[in-house]
């Protein structure tokens, strides 16, 4: 049934979902005090206050924006997409080490994988949906041409690290809470946030380049614009002061569009089985290290 909506709804003119996005995305904000108390508090903690009326629209947007990017044609999808800087990735791509893609949940993320998969194979990490009824949807229109799923567990860590070695490129989505074992905790817009730990062990595995990306929304459903930048700092100290330095690169990447940003997210939850950020722990263990 939910598969079927999406492909009706994929029919229809990316402007008009984009509006339909914007009071969508009002309405759940005033309808749901949850909902809009971490929207509010997240964006207001990144610094970011004076643009809850761009976010919350934004937000929407980004909701109704997946039946086009889920269910059209590649074809309607990618002409709607103009690309920025991709001679960066071209340029990772040629050193044969294979190539990890990092893009947070900014603007439309779930076009990026597309995006690259249109150009050279692509592995992205997913994690499957709680409820099964959504799996179909999500794996079936995410794994396109090129582009291959691995599963948010260590037979996906596996597949993610084989693809490496034959030189392709894997996509992570470096601000997913990760799960209890898969993480630690690095500060996010000043805050201590559980940070997965997997892309600097990929780099650090296969050597690969790593390369920024998202794709800004732009105005009035005229598409998307999507951004390349190569990380070029060389990661090193603890897993932690490594999660740490991904971190502050999303945190650049979000600067160029704040609004676009999914504020929404429960960023800064502690996950089942973690125990929480303990400031004082965390000094007394900097002051003896």
């Amino acid at each position: 049934m939910l598969v079927a909506l999406f492909r009706i709804l994929s029919f229809l003119p990316l402007p008009f979902l984009h509006i339909c996005g914007s009071l969508i995305g009002r309405i759940v904000f005033h309808a749901s005090p949850t909902y809009g108390e971490r929207l509010q508090q997240n964006l207001r903690g990144a610094g970011f206050g004076d643009l809850l009326s761009h976010a919350v629209s934004e937000t929407g947007k980004n909701v109704m924006e997946l039946p086009f990017v889920w269910c059209a044609s590649p074809k309607r999808v990618l002409r709607l997409a103009q690309l920025e800087n991709w001679d960066v990735a071209e340029h990772a791509l040629a050193q044969k080490k294979g190539v990890i893609f990092l893009t947070p949940h900014l603007g439309c993320f779930e076009i990026v994988a597309q995006i690259i998969a249109a150009r050279t194979p692509l592995t992205a990490l997913y994690r499957p949906p709680r409820k099964r009824f959504l799996q179909p949807l999500i794996e079936g229109a995410r794994a396109r041409n090129n582009l291959k799923l691995a599963p948010a567990n260590l037979s996906g860590v596996r597949t993610m690290a084989k693809a490496l070695k034959r030189g392709e490129s894997v996509g992570l989505l470096p601000d997913q809470v990760p799960q209890q074992g898969e993480g630690v905790w690095a500060d996010f817009f000043d805050r201590p946030a559980y940070t997965m730990t997997l892309p600097a062990k990929l780099q650090a595995m296969a050597g690969a380049p790593i390369v920024l990306t998202y794709a800004e929304r732009l105005a009035a459903g005229k598409g998307f614009v999507v951004r390349f930048f190569l990380f070029n700092e060389t990661l090193s100290g603890s897993i932690a002061a490594q999660a740490a330095q991904i971190n502050r690169a999303m945190e650049n990447l979000i600067k160029q569009c704040p609004a676009q940003y999914f504020w929404s997210y429960n960023r800064y939850k502690v996950p089942k089985g973690v125990t929480p950020f303990d400031a004082k722990d965390a000094s007394e263990e900097s002051s003896t290290a």
